[in-house]
């Protein structure tokens, strides 16, 4: 499929961890599918659920995390205006085993 390039602010404003006034620390950069509890596991490629063992969901930085939305959106979105994807700073939780969404479940339409 021939996609053309995304802008920059296809996924959100960027942003960097270190510069936003949390209430909990976030561990990386996650791509999560809007009005889902779902991110975007690295190793797949696929969309898990928080709750799932089996999701590695935290990119390094927002690059990596932009590059990984932009590669699922070519190969999943006929239209890629409509992939209902944003980079979302997102924690660990040790105790629970267990991915984090900082700002909870986004919604797609205010």
């Amino acid at each position: 499929m021939d996609i053309p390039l995304l802008p920059a602010d296809a996924f959100g404003d960027r942003f960097s961890l270190d510069e936003l006034p949390l209430a909990r620390a976030p561990a990386g950069y996650a791509v999560q599918m809007l009005d889902t509890d779902k991110l975007l596991d690295r190793l797949t490629g696929a969309f898990l659920p928080v709750r799932s063992e089996q999701l590695d969901g935290l990119f390094d930085s927002f690059d990596t995390a932009y590059a990984a939305a932009q590669a699922w959106v070519e190969k999943h979105c006929q239209h890629p205006d409509d992939h209902r994807l944003a980079i979302v700073p997102a924690s660990f939780d040790h105790v629970l085993n267990r991915h984090v969404l900082i700002y909870g479940v986004l919604c797609g339409q205010p």
